[in-house]
């Protein structure tokens, strides 16, 4: 299973469980928290550690 599949698997069942035991707003700011923070994160990093990212992808780590 890829590093990929792990976290959406994690996001998925982190927004399932608040579904269920927390307040409609509630959920909504972790749904935001768990799509927003990965996607701050990578625009937090600078073009060359970006592009550092993308070929660490493209080539698989531990290859």
């Amino acid at each position: 299973m890829s590093p990929i599949q792990k976290y959406a698997i994690g996001a998925g069942a982190a927004v399932l469980l608040s579904w269920i035991f927390l307040p409609g707003w509630l959920t909504l700011l972790v749904v935001l928290g768990v799509v927003a923070a990965p996607a701050v994160g990578y625009m937090m990093l600078d073009p060359s550690q970006r592009e550092r990212l993308k070929r660490a992808r493209r080539r698989g780590i531990g290859r």
